[in-house]
């Protein structure tokens, strides 16, 4: 059987048409194999002109091929339109290795980057040790094979697949999670090939005057992979981010990345407030508004926005396991067991279903449990970032601080900003004993989240344990300010008006002092701690007390740390230990003093608090027994001629 022109090209079009239907219905199998027929018929030479052939693409315009305003790359598009529909459904298959050999087969890829070379470049990329811009337009490697004449859809997806491949190939060779033989160094071994082609790409671009062409912005993400860092910041924000539109969408962008970094404030909210009435049931735009009001430490507002999120949104799964460590914090056993139940039954194999499900168990104090179902996430999705930090937080409460320590690390490696991987390794290397290792843990932290008090409390309660007392100090007073900022909302000077604080640390700024032998500003900051009992510390002995501003300002970027900074409330803790031994102290320094009046009634104060009462009656009988000493002697003196 044989076919005229005519015949082959209405069989062509036949094809096509079935080829975008079948992925249109996500029928991919039958859309590859319609792909493989189309792409099995001989093409004949010239047998469509230019403008023939951009009729040909906009006749077959779709959700799967969308129309190019450049001519050029129009052009190139409608002549490889059936290869480009075989390595899309090939892609949409999973078949990464086939769908790249499409436009890049194997031998072109090893024409374009020699071995030799690979092993040299693979050296020169770890750790951000690239040669900065100038790798940009080294010169093709080896001098062997130009890029096919190819258009960027193509190459791009050819290249992402080749990508997506060496991700699947890491998964394969990596051991169990945790395992005995799991170091975490398997690597991806298609970034290599991936960067020398884009680079060899941007060579045949270059421009007369030395530009390079934009385009290709995956070549930003493969720096990143590499931990080619300095370069990875010039093509992500030099060369990407000034050429995004200004449009709704990037202002979206814009967001998304002020949250990811912790850069949040009151405008932040009223944009996203103002696209949330353009875009009023966007699950994108709910998930961002709960994660604003986790970071603000509003644990309420962003539970009850998670809780409304879920119900518009029932069967997604994205972004739940934050509402699960919501829920954790606030020790909602009932709404994090709903939560648990929902994600199991939509899908019980997703990284979020089992971070949600070993939250649970975790409350439940069943920490092995919540170890297996975090080890699970993690054997489905090895970057999941809050399935390692949780689990390092479990191996904790295990006391196995080896695992816990390695859980920790691999979250850093996943992602360098997770501050509560590097708190976590502080709050590790300190049950160890290991101070200076802990502080510096505890530093990153800090320096992710200056804004939150909680890790400026680590810091400052390490550098106490270090007898570096001035500098610990200085931590802790940076934590006040912190935990007030939050109550003030507005600038960092007005925050330090009206100081409050959690009585514990100021209990501790008053124990510096008093080792430091500043007995007068130990007595103040005592005296302040006890104030917090009431209320605001304008109302009560702390009034004359201000906080320094010796403390190094920081950025503006701040999150909620789980359960920090409790203590920068309008209203009064109430009595706590950390207040009943300042007013201990107080007593004590009152009887030094020989302040007995003072002391009485302090003393009796901490009789009624219950906390610390047997030293306390211990304290009224020797205050008693000195003042009755001293009314004895005046009495003897006035009854004795010529004592005065």
């Amino acid at each position: 059987m044989s076919l005229n022109d005519r015949e082959k090209a209405q069989l062509r079009s036949a094809l096509q048409e079935a080829v975008i239907k079948c992925s249109e219905r996500c029928l991919y199998q039958s859309s590859k194999w319609a792909a493989e027929l189309l792409t099995a018929i001989p093409e004949t030479e010239g047998s469509l002109d230019d403008s023939r052939l951009s009729d040909a693409s906009s006749g077959y315009a779709s959700t799967v091929v969308a129309p190019n305003t450049d001519p050029d790359e129009a052009l190139l598009e409608a002549k490889e339109i059936n290869n480009y529909l075989l390595a899309k459904s090939l892609f949409d298959c999973r078949e990464y290795d086939r769908c790249a050999a499409v436009f890049l087969p194997e031998s072109t890829l090893t024409s374009i980057i020699s071995p030799k070379e690979a092993g040299s470049a693979l050296k020169g990329k770890g750790k951000g040790k690239g040669k900065g811009k100038a790798a940009v337009g080294s010169a093709r490697p080896g001098g062997g094979e130009a890029i096919p004449n190819i258009s960027q859809r193509s190459l791009f997806l050819s290249l992402y697949a080749k990508y997506l491949s060496g991700e699947k190939r890491k998964d394969e060779d990596a051991e169990m999670v945790m395992g005995p033989q799991d170091l975490g160094t398997c690597k991806n071994k298609q970034l290599i090939t991936v960067s020398r082609v884009l680079e060899a790409w941007f060579e045949s671009r270059k421009m007369e005057d030395g530009e390079i062409p934009h385009g290709q912005g995956c070549y930003g993400m493969i720096l990143a992979k590499e931990k080619n860092e300095e370069l990875a910041l010039y093509w992500l924000l030099n060369r990407v981010m000034s050429r995004l539109p200004q449009n709704i969408v990037s202002f979206m962008f814009h967001i998304y990345t002020s949250l990811e970094l912790y850069q949040h404030d009151a405008n932040l909210a009223n944009s996203l407030d103002q696209l949330l009435h353009i875009f009023p049931s966007s699950s994108f735009l709910m998930t961002c508004h709960a994660l604003l009001s986790y970071h603000a430490k509003d644990l309420v507002a962003a539970e009850q926005n998670f809780s409304r999120l879920l119900s518009v949104h029932p069967y997604r799964l994205d972004s739940l396991d934050h509402y699960s460590n919501i829920l954790y914090v606030m020790n909602s056993r009932p709404k994090l067991a709903f939560l648990a139940h929902i994600c199991s039954n939509v899908d019980k194999f997703r990284p979020e279903s089992c971070v949600v499900i070993g939250n649970y168990y975790s409350l439940l104090s069943l920490h092995e449990k919540a170890v297996q179902y975090f080890r699970r996430a993690l054997t489905l999705d090895r970057a999941c970032l809050s399935a390692w930090t949780l689990m390092g937080h479990e191996y904790v409460e295990l006391k196995n601080t080896h695992a816990a320590i390695e859980s920790y690390r691999r979250a850093v490696d996943v992602n360098r900003r997770d501050y509560r991987a590097w708190y976590g390794l502080g709050q590790t290397y300190e049950v160890l004993e290991m101070h200076a290792y802990a502080l510096w843990y505890y530093k990153k932290a800090a320096g992710l989240r200056p804004w939150d008090g909680k890790m400026w409390m680590a810091v400052g309660s390490c550098l106490q344990r270090m007898g570096r007392y001035e500098d610990g100090i200085k931590a802790l007073k940076r934590a006040l300010l912190a935990d007030n900022y939050y109550e003030a909302g507005s600038s960092f000077a007005s925050a330090s008006d009206g100081m409050r604080g959690d009585p514990e640390i100021l209990l501790q700024i008053a124990g510096m002092y008093d080792n430091l032998g500043e007995v007068e500003d130990a007595k103040a900051y005592m005296e302040m701690c006890v104030a917090q009992e009431v209320g605001q510390a304008g109302e009560s002995q702390g009034e004359s007390i201000a906080i320094h501003h010796d403390s190094p300002g920081g950025g503006g970027s701040e999150e909620g740390g789980d359960g920090g900074g409790r203590g920068a409330g309008t209203e009064g803790t109430g009595v706590t230990a950390a207040t009943s031994k300042a007013r201990m102290w107080l007593a004590r320094f009152a009887m030094r003093t020989e302040d007995y009046p003072t002391a009485s009634r302090l003393a009796n104060e901490l009789c009624q608090d219950g906390v610390e009462v047997e030293e306390a009656k211990a304290l009224i009988r020797e205050i008693r027994s000195r003042t009755h000493s001293t009314d004895e002697e005046s009495d003897l003196r006035g009854r004795t001629p010529g004592v005065s």
